[in-house]
C-alpha cells in the first residue's frame, strides 16, 4: 500500500473546526460548501460505488468525488472535457499569452466585490484587446482570444489577474483576408495597459455611481464619496501591468499551456509538504527572483487563504470572445 500523500483535505478535515471558530462570522455559504465538499471528498461520508476488472474480475470499492470545482481532486476530468472542445477553436497559427493584472491596492475591494469586480476585469481585457487590435496602426484585424481568470498568486493571497490566450492575428475589418502580426510581437503592451486601466476605472465608478459596490472593514472609508474619488485618481497615476510573454507556436504548445491553467485551483495538492504541529508547509515559486522556496503558515492563516479564492455561484472563470466586446461582457 503506498503512503498517503498530504492534500488539502487533510488540512480542511484536522482544522476546520479551529477555522470557524475564528473566521466562521466572514465565511460566504459557497466558501462553507466548499471545506465540507472537499473534507468529504472520496470518503464514505459521500458513499461509493463498485469498480470491477472487465478482463479478471477484480472489483474494489472507490468512493464518490464531490466534484466541487474548488477542490484539487476534483478538476482532472472537467478539465479535459474542456481542452477537447478548445482544441477544435484552435487555428494552425503562433499564440500569445497576455496577462491583465489588477493593482494591489483594489485586491481588497475586489474580495468583498467578487462578482463585480472580476466580470469588470474581463469586460476591461476583452475591449482593450479588440479594439487596439482593430486599430489600423496595430493589426487592423478582429481578433479572438480566450480568457482564463486566476485570483491567487504562489503565496496563495489574493491577485486577480487575467491570462489571455490570442492567435497572432485576424480577420481583417472588411473580413476579406487573414491579417498576420509579426513573429514576435503582438500588440504593443504600454499602450494596451494605458486602455485597460482607462476603461476598467470607468466601468469601475460606473459601477459605484449604480450602487452596485459593497465597502467593509479597511474598505468602510470609501463609501464616503469624496474618498472614493481619491483612490480612483491614485489608480490612475499608477502604473497596470499588463504582461505579453514570448509566442507559443503552434496548437499543440497552446493546449499544452492550456491543460496547466485551465481548471486550477489555488494550490494543488502536489505543492504540500507537511502538516505538523498546526503548521502547514508548501511549496511556491517567487516569480520576482524565480525561486523556489518552501512557505510555513498556520493552518488557520493556510484555510483563509485557500478559501479567498472560493469564487461566487454561478460565475464561470473562463470565456471566449470573437470579435464583441459586448459578448466578453456578458461573461457571469
Amino acid at each position: 500500500m503506498s503512503e498517503h500523500r498530504l492534500e488539502v483535505a487533510d488540512v480542511v478535515r484536522e482544522y476546520q473546526g479551529e477555522f470557524l471558530a475564528q473566521w466562521g462570522h466572514t465565511v460566504s455559504p459557497q466558501q462553507q460548501k466548499a471545506l465540507r465538499d472537499i473534507g468529504a471528498c472520496r470518503t464514505s461520508a459521500l458513499g461509493g460505488h463498485l469498480e470491477q476488472c472487465d478482463q479478471c474480475g477484480h472489483s474494489v470499492i472507490a468512493f464518490d468525488s464531490c466534484r466541487n470545482r474548488h477542490c484539487p481532486k476534483c478538476q482532472f476530468s472537467a478539465r479535459e472535457k474542456w481542452l477537447n472542445e478548445r482544441a477544435k477553436e484552435l487555428l494552425p497559427a503562433p499564440y500569445f499569452h497576455l496577462v491583465f493584472t489588477l493593482p494591489q491596492e483594489l485586491a481588497p475591494l475586489a474580495l468583498q466585490n467578487q462578482k463585480v469586480i472580476y466580470n469588470l476585469l474581463f469586460r476591461a481585457a476583452s475591449e482593450t484587446l479588440l479594439e487596439i487590435a482593430a486599430d489600423r496602426k496595430h493589426l487592423g484585424a478582429k481578433i479572438g482570444f480566450l480568457a482564463v481568470l486566476h485570483t491567487w498568486g504562489q503565496n496563495l493571497h489574493h491577485h486577480p489577474h487575467l491570462h489571455c490566450v490570442v492567435p497572432g492575428g485576424g480577420i481583417s475589418l472588411d473580413g476579406s483576408r487573414w491579417i498576420s502580426c509579426r513573429n514576435s510581437f503582438f500588440l504593443p503592451v504600454r499602450v494596451l495597459s494605458r486602455l485597460f486601466r482607462g476603461k476598467f476605472l470607468a466601468f469601475f465608478r460606473e459601477a459605484h455611481e449604480q450602487g452596485q459596490l459593497s465597502f467593509f472593514g479597511n474598505c468602510a472609508y470609501l463609501e464616503e464619496s469624496g474618498a472614493f474619488q481619491r483612490f480612483t485618481k491614485q489608480l490612475k497615476k499608477s502604473e497596470w501591468v499588463v504582461y505579453s510573454k514570448p509566442p507559443f507556436g503552434g496548437p499543440e504548445q497552446v493546449l499544452k499551456y492550456l491543460s496547466r491553467y485551465t481548471h486550477r485551483v489555488a494550490i494543488s495538492n502536489s505543492r504540500l509538504i507537511s502538516l505538523q504541529d498546526g503548521q502547514v508547509s508548501f511549496h511556491w515559486r517567487n516569480y520576482r527572483t524565480d525561486q523556489v522556496s518552501v512557505m510555513t503558515i498556520s493552518a488557520v492563516e493556510f484555510l483563509r487563504r485557500f478559501l479567498q479564492h472560493v469564487l461566487p455561484p454561478g460565475f464561470v472563470k473562463s470565456g471566449t470572445s470573437a470579435g464583441s466586446p459586448t459578448h466578453a461582457a456578458k461573461i457571469t
